[in-house]
């Protein structure tokens, strides 16, 4: 068996090459421009530390999806059974300073390995979404699969674009296609911008941590670590054989969402991080609408669809984040 990752080099997809290398005999070909939040010092990490490696077995090619697949990278990648496309500019603030761009960005990477899909003998193309696709949800509510599409700010409409290209890559192609939406993915190395790492930065300092919201109501988000994230995709492409478009038919593809087993407000989270670190923490209640523009208050979603199909977290939340901030306090400079 042989899977392509794209954007391998980011916080999500070098977990996804160290679960795949750990699980799988699988031969795993990577992708990443490493010109924006990916990193290749995370798959040095990971192929460094991630027993059972064979390097015979990983090959990384670094190319900018900005741009065509052109017959000759094809070629030396070779023949692919699934792709996990993980590719994608994924920074709130950074779509809403420079929405144009962004949004350019991330149609044309999926655009580009969509029509490099179609060449191909897939056995499964797992298109990796987000929550915010939906919109804000109650403070108790979480969206369900295939809930109305309401993006909030430029780089959620981006990842609803890319859901409704692939889509019509499936229907027009026969692309077998499965969408998944996740979110508020943390772990080792995630870039220092995400909440839980800057809230590690900022208690480890001594700073005040700014929590949008009010003590009245804070926003609240299910946190699920990135290896978990990975074992639910490992999950999908053993145990799911993607729905084709059927000629004439009002189907969709399958879509699963992946949902962390624990739901915390800002501000719990915090205070637990600051207490896994044995520090005081000192916060700030911030206006999330002046302090940023398309701020959903609450994100949600229903797991009970691939819990259905047995899947369950494999690490509980409390052992993930103990051990992500270990060993971040351990290696300090993924926190600058």
């Amino acid at each position: 068996m042989r899977v392509l990752i794209t954007g391998i080099g980011g916080s999500i997809g070098c977990h996804v090459l160290a679960h795949l290398i750990e699980h799988t005999d699988w031969e795993i070909v990577g992708i990443d421009s490493f010109r924006h939040k990916g990193l290749t010092d995370r798959v040095a990490v990971v192929l460094n530390e991630t027993t059972g490696f064979d390097d015979q077995k990983v090959t990384i090619f670094t190319h900018d999806l900005i741009a065509p697949i052109s017959p000759i990278l094809a070629e030396k990648m070779g023949p692919i059974d699934h792709i996990i496309n993980l590719a994608s500019l994924s920074d709130v603030q950074l779509s809403i300073d420079e929405p144009g761009p962004f949004i350019l960005n991330n149609v044309q990477i999926t655009t580009t390995i969509l029509d490099y899909a179609r060449t191909q003998k897939l056995k499964s193309f797992v298109h990796f979404s987000t929550d915010e696709v939906y919109g804000p949800a109650g403070p108790y509510g979480a969206h369900k699969e295939w809930s109305t599409i309401l993006p909030s700010n430029p780089y959620a409409a981006s990842k609803a674009a890319q859901e409704a290209i692939a889509i019509a890559y499936w229907r027009s192609y026969g692309v077998p296609l499965i969408i998944t939406n996740t979110m508020n993915n943390f772990g080792e190395m995630q870039q220092a911008s995400k909440f839980p790492a800057m809230v590690q930065r900022y208690v480890t300092k001594g700073d005040v941590v700014p929590i949008h919201g009010n003590l009245e109501e804070i926003g609240s988000r299910f946190y699920i670590h990135s290896r978990n994230t990975a074992d639910a995709i490992l999950f999908i492409l053993n145990n799911v054989k993607p729905h084709l478009h059927e000629a004439g038919a009002i189907d969709c593809p399958d879509r699963f969402n992946i949902v962390g087993d624990k739901r915390l407000n800002n501000l719990e989270l915090a205070q637990l991080i600051a207490k896994y670190l044995d520090k005081p923490l000192y916060y700030d209640m911030i206006d999330y609408h002046a302090a940023r523009p398309g701020h959903d208050r609450h994100y949600g979603l229903d797991g009970s669809l691939l819990h259905q199909l047995g899947w369950r977290s494999p690490i509980s939340f409390e052992e993930s984040m103990h051990s992500t901030l270990i060993w971040t306090q351990e290696h300090p400079e993924w926190l600058k």
